[in-house]
């Protein structure tokens, strides 16, 4: 009777090393983990292992976390079934993550891969086995962790004694043998954009003078694209120069500043009137999101590009919230065709298409799901055009019909209609019937909660409410009618009954 055929088990070799220390060595430590698992392999032949070509190498990366290229690559195979067995040299080389080794024997378990350490025989398959890798993970994560507040120690010690300690290289040095060494051309740009703060006295005139002398970030060397600097000033990289104390030769640690190894680019004296300057400057910051209700922050842009952040102004103790580009602070030329736009106007005009297109399947959605569909919406002379997260690539975004008042107006303003429409009448019913949606979806519990949200004296909102319940004669009228409805025709107390109001209205 003829023997049942080994069956064949393909073996992938997974090595790293922590660190880049010894990898120019033409045998290093990653070859002599190879080798040792290869040589393991072999001795399995008669069990049906067959070394796969491919190298898994992970030089200078940590095994703190599983963000790693080779690993991820293996991974990948073990997927697509094209891996049985995973060879390491020591535990610790595949993870030393308690919480990551859980994940990767989940993985490999559902694939039904089996995991061999070359220098530490246990059986993955058995509940003693499993205890042992616990235990020696446990070891080998304890040791990552000494390892590290080693280091840390060592590092707050080298910063208090001044010493550079590694990070990003600020604008004006050079990072040589260690330390922090004046970059003559670099340190001048500093202090003319130090001196340029003082006479211009804001960010915004600052931004503009750097772009028209052509002054960019810090350039650097390094294969990433978005790290390598030499773009134009923002804001917030700005204030961080302009308050940062390593150019009066100090360095930072853990909140404190200790006297630097490293030369001074700046007098304290021009430092201290910055810091002052920036102090008068201060502005209290504006709400946060939920207190702003602000429905589109972070999805709304300019047909240029620009996001939208939100923002408001108080006129008699009514506050009017509006989205404007951040391309006018400092940068007015880069806005594109709608610089600013009503808050409250635009929420109301999107949640109304989306509703009128989602009203078969879900008409009861309530208004902050319904936002959270949206991935981007881009607004411009003409047209606004919303991008929802659950469209197929082969769905166009949504148009909606619309154009604005110059570029320095808040208020949003229809499209002009062939007949003589009152657009005042047209936007107040918009966003009368968003605000009835938002309170029947059970968004605002209460008027009062939505007028805060909205920011509006809650009478406004009671007497804007009354435009929800036109008749629908009153309603057509008011938008292509042949004798169109104006707003100063509609009275404060309206008729529920549409008889009623068009005996009022006439």
């Amino acid at each position: 009777m003829a023997a049942n055929p080994v069956r064949s088990l393909r073996c992938a070799v997974y090595t790293r090393k922590s660190t880049e220390h010894g990898l120019d060595q033409e045998f290093n430590s990653l070859d002599a983990q190879r080798e040792a698992c290869e040589a393991y392999i072999k001795s399995q032949a008669s069990l049906g292992w067959k070394l796969i070509p491919q190298h898994f190498d992970d030089a200078a990366y940590s095994g703190g976390n599983l963000e790693r290229p080779a690993l991820k690559r293996l991974l990948r195979e073990i997927q697509l079934g094209k891996v049985d067995v995973v060879v390491v040299y020591k535990i610790d080389r595949l993870t030393r993550s308690l919480a990551d080794f859980a994940k990767l024997v989940e993985t490999f378990d559902a694939r039904s891969v089996s995991f061999v350490a070359v220098t530490q025989q246990f059986n993955t398959t058995t509940s003693m086995g499993r205890l042992t890798l616990n235990i020696l993970l446990s070891f080998a994560q304890f040791e990552r962790e000494l390892a590290s507040e080693r280091v840390k120690d060592k590092v707050a010690a080298s910063r208090r004694k001044g010493k550079w300690t590694g990070g990003t290289v600020p604008l004006g040095y050079e990072a040589k043998d260690k330390k922090l060494v004046v970059n003559k051309t670099e340190a001048q740009t500093v202090r003319t954009i130090f001196q340029l703060y003082l006479e211009v006295g804001s960010f915004g005139k600052l931004v503009g003078e750097l772009d028209r002398r052509r002054i960019v970030t810090k350039r650097r060397d390094t294969k990433v694209a978005k790290y390598r600097g030499g773009i134009p000033f923002t804001y917030g990289p700005l204030a961080y120069l302009l308050k940062n104390r390593i150019y009066l030769g100090e360095i930072h640690h853990s909140g404190k500043w200790f006297k630097g190894e490293h030369r001074a680019v700046l007098d304290r004296e021009t430092f201290d009137q910055v810091q002052l300057q920036l102090k008068e400057n201060n502005v209290r910051r504006g709400p946060k999101f939920s207190e702003s209700g602000a429905l589109l922050q972070g999805k709304l842009f300019d047909d240029k590009g620009n996001r939208m952040g939100p923002t408001f102004s108080s006129k008699n103790g009514v506050r009017y919230r509006f989205y404007i580009s951040t391309a006018l602070r400092g940068r007015r030329h880069a806005a594109g065709s709608v610089r600013r736009v009503s808050a409250q106007e635009i929420e109301n005009l999107v949640e109304m298409e989306l509703r009128k297109r989602l009203n078969a399947g879900e008409p009861d959605i309530p208004v902050d799901q319904l936002f959270g569909r949206i991935q981007r919406v881009v607004v411009s002379a003409g047209k606004i055009q919303v991008t929802l997260t659950d469209m197929r690539s082969n769905k166009r975004p949504i148009e909606i019909p619309w154009a604005s008042k110059p570029k320095d107006e808040a208020q949003v303003q229809f499209a002009p209609s062939e007949t003589k429409a009152d657009p005042k009448l047209i936007k107040a019913i918009v966003r009368a019937r968003g605000w009835l949606c938002q309170l029947a979806g059970g968004h605002h519990t209460s008027i009062e909660n939505l007028a805060t949200a909205a920011g509006y004296n809650p009478k406004v909102i009671r007497q804007g409410l009354r435009l929800a319940f036109l008749a629908p004669e009153i309603a057509t009228a008011a938008l292509h009618g042949d004798t169109p409805v104006r707003l100063k025709q509609i009275p404060k107390v309206l008729p529920l009954s549409w008889r009623g109001q068009l005996e009022t209205i006439g």
